[in-house]
């Protein structure tokens, strides 16, 4: 484990300041070309002392610019389109470089690292995503995957559109069945009258 100074808020490390221990490769590949933290040593202790003052102020700029790109982005909405089976499962997956690209692609500059996801997505259906675009500082936007823009809206105004097509499919079911004693089929509505009257026909034989 490395030993490394925060130099700002890190999300499950610590405050600017601590003194936490992480893997080697995060700090190299992440946290120290990214200015996030210092290796602690004696040296760079008195290093960031020095600069507290400076780091706290960068900070708060800093964070001020992500509160107003979050009143930006915060409830808004991006679509995504993909193939899916009829199930829903995707062909494949939606990703955090995907949810960085599409937002980008709208006016939204936000990284890949910046977009929370705990795996891919891979059904269709809005999901609420988080971006972290400061370690104080989230905004959520929904991602609307979907086959085709028309799906799209209709995802957006609440319909399950897996749903309606298995709906759709049951009442084309349901309206004819095969008569056993024909072999041929007979209309469902039809068939109801025709069992009705055979049994009001039997009670007034009754």
């Amino acid at each position: 484990m490395m030993e490394i100074i925060l130099l700002e808020r890190v999300e499950n490390l610590g405050q600017m300041g601590d003194v936490v221990k992480v893997r080697p490769g995060y700090a190299r590949n992440f946290l120290l070309p990214q200015k996030k933290a210092l290796r602690a040593n004696e040296t760079n202790k008195k290093v960031f002392e020095s600069q507290r003052a400076e780091l706290e102020a960068r900070n708060l700029e800093r964070k001020a610019e992500a509160e107003a790109v979050a009143k930006k982005i915060d409830g808004r909405a991006f679509v995504i389109i993909r193939q899916a089976s009829e199930m829903g499962m995707l062909y494949g997956s939606v990703s955090a470089r995907d949810i960085a690209e599409i937002a980008s692609a709208e006016g939204v500059s936000i990284t890949r690292g910046q977009v929370r996801l705990n795996k891919p997505l891979k059904t269709l259906g809005i999901e609420k995503v988080r971006i972290a675009l400061h370690g104080e500082v989230d905004a959520t936007i929904d991602i609307n995957i979907a086959r085709s823009d028309d799906e799209a809206e209709r995802q957006a105004r609440g319909e399950n559109v897996l749903g309606r097509d298995q709906e759709d499919d049951g009442e084309e079911e349901s309206a004819e069945f095969f008569d056993e004693a024909t072999g041929e089929a007979v209309d469902g509505d039809a068939a109801e009258t025709s069992e009705a009257a055979e049994a009001t026909s039997d009670e007034e034989a009754s």
